[in-house]
């Protein structure tokens, strides 16, 4: 990118506003759609950031608005031309969750609960590599290096000097034991998670099998959360032809509620690094053997 803007958040914040000036005016999405000759679907797209907001589109919406001020009215108009800005992942193509790491560069904080593998921020290159090449066997390989490499630009944000990202992770240990690769590709891997637990921006837990039944067993989220106070807070659920936003305030809560009872059922943090330094060491003796 040319600057700092990170069109991903700026079409959120744009959504954000439009929205809110349409209910200022007592106005439906479908009604706005209507005057406006187009899909009530492409308002939808629009307010919620996920389509790309043209200052034309912005123009005509604040026409229908009846917004006077031209101050307010510039400064839409400049957050839609920053919307449309490239971010660093776009050089790498055409990257199915580049809405997600759009909102992961900004984000202050990422919870992530995973119950199958090691998360993407935490993982080694040979151990990202053999786990997408296993996920997605029909991808090519010029394919599966542009994601590792984008794998490993996301990870930059945990070692940043300035400012990096406050990562909170709770895993299954069943992420510890699958074996991606090779035994001492998982070595390398769980003595890389060790070391990264002991940086005081990340903190890693473990649930185990002796746990039983758990609020996790409905599957993987990430709930990153923002510097800035008008970027609400969203919960991320990866598929495997979409993915899905959850923004709404009783949404996020209900999942942040139940993040906190899987940091309670997990080990404490110095018990999980112990478990999963213990782990590493068995794939160790099982390399020799």
């Amino acid at each position: 990118m040319a600057s700092n803007v990170n069109p991903t958040v700026r079409r959120r914040r744009l959504g954000q506003e439009l929205r809110r000036l349409r209910e200022l005016k007592g106005m439906t999405a479908e009604e706005v759609a209507e005057r406006l000759l187009v899909s009530q679907s492409k308002i939808s797209r629009l307010e919620n950031g996920r389509r790309s907001i043209s200052q034309r589109d912005v123009r005509d919406l604040c026409g229908v608005y009846e917004v006077e001020d031209h101050r307010i009215v510039d400064s839409l108009m400049q957050m839609a031309k920053d919307s449309r800005q490239q971010g660093w992942w776009h050089s790498f193509g055409d990257i199915p969750y580049s809405v997600y790491i759009g909102l992961e560069t900004d984000a202050a904080s990422l919870r992530v609960y995973d119950p199958q593998v090691v998360p993407g921020l935490l993982q080694t290159r040979a151990y990202a590599e053999t786990l997408i090449t296993g996920a997605l066997p029909e991808t090519t390989p010029t394919d599966i290096d542009k994601r590792v490499q984008v794998r490993v630009r996301r990870q930059e944000r945990i070692v940043a000097p300035d400012n990096p990202l406050r990562l909170w992770t709770v895993l299954d240990e069943s992420a510890l034991r699958r074996v991606v690769g090779s035994r001492t590709v998982m070595r390398e891997q769980l003595e890389h998670l060790v070391e990264q637990s002991q940086l005081p921006h990340v903190t890693v837990q473990v649930i185990p099998f002796d746990m039983g039944a758990h609020p996790g067993l409905n599957g993987q989220y990430a709930i990153l959360e923002f510097p800035d106070a008008a970027d609400s807070s969203v919960v991320y659920i990866e598929g495997v032809t979409s993915d899905l936003y959850l923004e709404k305030a009783n949404d996020v809560q209900k999942y942040s509620v139940m993040y906190e009872h899987l940091r309670a059922q997990a080990l404490n943090v110095e018990q999980s690094r112990q478990f999963i330094a213990k782990i590493a060491r068995d794939y160790a003796l099982r390399e020799t053997a």
